[in-house]
């Protein structure tokens, strides 16, 4: 593992970030329904959570001396591990799990950063990718609970 592997981490999960925030944010103005004012208030919790992470994140880069911040849409877009594509459509349970499956990649970009961390021993990076797993797997559990399906990792019997 090498200062490179440090910094593509930081970078991909700063991208990640930056476009689950923005779809977020998307699905708390086009979100409609019988339960519009929850699943609104939900998505106003997560995006705003992830927009503040964008500054974070981006501090993060800079504090660990590895590189810079990507500069252009179309940097962060070709990091990122969320696709820039459409919903599926604007119906409210899709637009929810649009933004559960974005958390969830969310988390996978922090273990990676956690590891490169490790790794370098950094310790900062570990402690804040748990950090942010912790809150993020919370918002999941969330979603979850309104969608009533099953997480990402099975309950126990």
């Amino acid at each position: 593992m090498t200062l490179d592997d440090l910094y593509n981490a930081l970078e991909k999960t700063y991208a990640t970030n930056f476009v689950a925030y923005q779809r977020a944010h998307a699905s708390h103005m086009n979100i409609r329904g019988r339960n519009f004012y929850s699943d609104h208030k939900l998505l106003k919790h997560v995006y705003r959570y992830l927009e503040n992470n964008v500054d974070v994140l981006g501090e993060e880069i800079q504090a660990c001396g590895v590189g810079s911040v990507p500069e252009t849409i179309s940097g962060i877009l070709a990091t990122s591990v969320i696709p820039d594509i459409e919903p599926a459509s604007r119906d409210a349970d899709e637009l929810l799990m649009d933004t559960l499956n974005n958390l969830y990649d969310l988390i996978d970009c922090y273990h990676e950063m956690n590891d490169a961390g490790v790794a370098l021993d950094y310790p900062d990076v570990p402690n804040m990718a748990a950090d942010h797993i912790q809150k993020i797997a919370t918002y999941c559990w969330k979603i979850e609970a309104t969608l009533d399906i099953q997480g990402r990792h099975p309950r126990r019997q």
